[in-house]
Parts: C-alpha cells; structure tokens; sequence
C-alpha cells in the first residue's frame, strides 16, 4: 500500500496512547474504472468477505459510513449482490453481518438462513452480541439452521477477546466444528466507534484465544491490519489461524506498511473484499491480487482453495 505519514496519537482510556485511527473523516471515493467480468485465466473465486442484512440495517451501516468511513458505492439489496458478483465471475460467496446490540441476533440470523436456502452460491455465517443472554443457545439454533460459522466485530460490539462470555462462544464453536471470524485487528479505526480498537484489540489476545481453543479456526480479516508482522509470525506458529485480505490490497487505506503476501503462509490467507461496503470498483482488488504475479498454486490458494477448506464448503454446495 502508499507510504503515508504516521498517524497522529490521542490517550486511550488506559492512559496509553494510541493512533487516532484511518477514519477519522470520511476518505474519498475513487473513480476508477470497472471490469464486466473477471478474467477467465483466474482459478475458482470464493469472495469470502461480502456483508448481507436487511435492507433497513443497510440503510444505517451506508448513513454511518457517510458520515465517517467512505462513500458507498454498491448500494445494492442482499438478492442483488449475490445477482452483481456471481454474474461477474465469482464462483462463492461468504455472507456476512454482525449484530451491533443485544437482542436482535435471532432474527438477523433467521434472515441469514432463509436468504442461504434460496441461494445456493452463497455460504452464510451467524452472528451474536457477545455478553447477550443465552449466546450459546442462539448459536445452536443458528447452526441447526444451517448458518456456516459466526462473524463478529471488535471495533462495533466492543468485546474483550479474553473475557469470560467470550468464552462461551468460543465452546459452541469448537463443539459444532464451525469457524470463527472476528474483525479484531485494531484498523480501520475511527473516532465514532462506541470504543478503543488499540486497547480491545491486540495480536497477543488473539494469541491467547488460539493457544487455549487449537481446534477453533479462526480467521482475522484485513490481514490483522495494522499490526501485520505479528500475525505473519503467528501464522506460522498456529495452524488454526487464517487471515483474509479484504481492503488490503487496494492501496485505498492510509497505512504506512503492508506485508508482502508471498513471504506469508499463503495456505492461510483467504480473499475477500467487503462487497458492497467499498468506495471503489469491485474487481479492484482482483486486479491487484493478479498484478503481484504470484504463482499459480499460491494465487489458486488465495482465491478460493484456502476458503473452500476453512469454511469445509463442499463441490456439491458450490455446483
């Protein structure tokens, strides 16, 4: 990604300090150029980072980013983002959301399942408020519905990964075999969050959390942004570690370093990109991913094998 300045540091609630975060206005959209279609040289697509709610919660996640992230430039209903990508050339998609407060897991999850039965090309994930009453349970029930693994996110529900109620689902994980993303990498950070990312969010939490659940799998999106070294290291100690490259590679984010794919263990790195939540085209990252010239067996991994595995998607889900 661009060499940036450093980012300037605030006091966190600790007394320690902190970057104010990327986001501390809305960046700007970028105008370029889109492609019909995804190259046909390219292997098996799985775009393993693509958010889905109702559209109601649509319409307040794009007001939020309005006003602090980035203008949205896919403003698109769950059916027509499934409809956008696959007719593109993406051969998968991992659906996404994330509850934002207690008590309204159930029915997002509920939402979750049926859009995944009327769609074959999608592998959708559940969702809890970590700390809500009966987690456990609302796992369950989503699992038996046939939701995939849980998505949660740091930087919007304000978890400690090592706290006691983290534990629980953790255990439901664990027990049904379902994989765990979590957006606890501490960027893209901004002021609005309701907490401190840079206090919430370290790689020796996570480092924690894979020592004590080994069978977990658990996957770090953005590259474990921005403390990418530590993850690259903990990659190679942990085999039940994943990360995904979601807005990484588009050279769009102010981070003044970015690893390069090819020295990580590329048997653990998953594509993803955000879909529909971007400020710029949606084969962006597609292209750039092609521009490193990786080789073949490490750019088959990275676009689809690597996600097909850690979500145990099969041939006959994705026929």
């Amino acid at each position: 990604m661009s060499s940036r300045s450093a980012l300037p540091l605030k006091k966190t609630a600790s007394g320690q300090e902190s970057p104010s975060g990327l986001l501390k206005a809305p960046l700007p959209p970028v105008n370029d150029s889109e492609g019909q279609y995804v190259p046909a040289s390219l292997p098996f697509i799985v775009d393993a980072h693509v958010h889905f709610f109702p559209d109601h919660f649509f319409s307040a996640v794009w007001q939020w980013f309005d006003q602090f992230g980035w203008p949205i430039r896919y403003r698109l209903t769950s059916p027509e983002i499934i409809d956008f990508l696959l007719s593109r050339g993406v051969n998968h998609i991992v659906a996404l959301h994330y509850a934002h407060k207690p008590g309204i897991a159930r029915d997002l999850n509920a939402y979750m399942a049926k859009l995944s039965r009327s769609h074959p090309g999608i592998t959708a994930l559940a969702t809890v408020f970590p700390g809500e009453n009966n987690a456990a349970a609302i796992l369950e029930d989503a699992f038996q519905s046939g939701l995939n693994g849980v998505k949660l996110h740091c930087h919007v529900q304000c978890f400690d990964m090592n706290s006691e109620h983290m534990d629980e689902i953790y255990q439901a994980c664990t027990a049904h075999k379902k994989p765990l993303i979590m957006h606890v990498g501490r960027e893209p950070k901004s002021p609005a969050y309701p907490c401190d990312p840079y206090v919430l969010c370290r790689a020796d939490k996570l480092e924690r959390v894979l020592r004590d659940y080994p069978n977990l799998n658990i996957c770090v999106p953005h590259l474990g942004a921005d403390e990418f070294d530590a993850y690259r290291r903990m990659l190679l100690k942990y085999d039940n570690l994943w990360l995904d490259t979601t807005m990484t590679l588009a050279d769009y984010l102010p981070m003044d370093f970015f690893p390069e794919l090819i020295k990580m263990r590329v048997d653990r790195i998953i594509f993803g990109t955000d879909f529909p939540n971007l400020p710029y085209a949606w084969d962006r990252e597609i292209r750039r991913l092609i521009e490193l010239k990786l080789p073949d067996t490490a750019l088959e991994k990275i676009l689809g094998k690597n996600a097909l595995e850690f979500y145990s998607i099969t041939c006959e889900t994705v026929a």
